[in-house]
């Protein structure tokens, strides 16, 4: 299988899918057994919740499927995937790239220079830290996490028959939620109120 091509800036890295990897980062929002941090919660979950983090794990069982031309379904019969249509493509190529740049904004994450905002994507916190000859690059992976990541919640709510484009925001809210909670001791997020803070910081 031939995977959709990466900007060409990036000819530093060989890309290769990691389905482990990905399925980590899916998992962040399905292995979330209690409240949400900054989420009201009814009977543990909102039904909105459940109806985003069912959505994410058939995404999620979707994107799996992609990684090999065939797989064994649940009866042990090897079977070959499908096609995707153009917007479940658009989809996995930003699951695909969400996974191919986390190391990279992790790192910078890990240095304060870009912290998790109350939308659900990511912001510049620290320009003047950013070497000159890296500050392109930074930009572009923080426009990059940030189209992908709407392009993951868009799909959400595109796949949803109970959802509609108005509870986009709430969305956004949500992820935002998980992202603060599963932050690193030390990174830089952004509470509901506007406020950015460190994750646990060091007393």
């Amino acid at each position: 299988m031939s995977y959709l091509p990466l900007p060409p800036y990036r000819t530093d890295h060989t890309f290769s899918f990691n389905p482990i990897s990905l399925t980590l980062f899916l998992a962040f929002l399905t292995a979330c057994s209690g409240p949400l941090v900054g989420v009201t919660v009814v009977d543990e979950r909102t039904a909105l919740e459940n109806q985003v983090l069912g959505t994410y794990q058939e995404l999620n069982q979707q994107v799996m499927l992609v990684a090999s031309v065939r797989y064994i379904d649940p009866k042990g019969n090897l079977k070959q995937t499908q096609e995707l249509p153009p917007g479940k493509k658009d989809v996995v190529r930003a699951l695909q790239r969400v996974s191919f740049n986390k190391d990279d904004l992790n790192r910078y994450k890990s240095l304060g220079i870009i912290g998790e905002n109350n939308e659900g994507g990511v912001t510049l916190l620290e320009p003047g830290k950013v070497q000159p000859d890296d500050q392109a690059f930074v930009e572009n992976l923080i426009k990059e996490e940030n189209e992908d990541r709407l392009a993951i919640m868009s799909r959400i709510i595109e796949t949803n028959e109970t959802l509609t484009p108005s509870e986009l925001p709430r969305v956004h809210k949500m992820f935002a939620a998980l992202n603060r909670d599963n932050a690193l001791k030390g990174e830089r997020i952004q509470l509901d109120n506007g406020t950015w803070t460190q994750k646990d910081p060091t007393p």
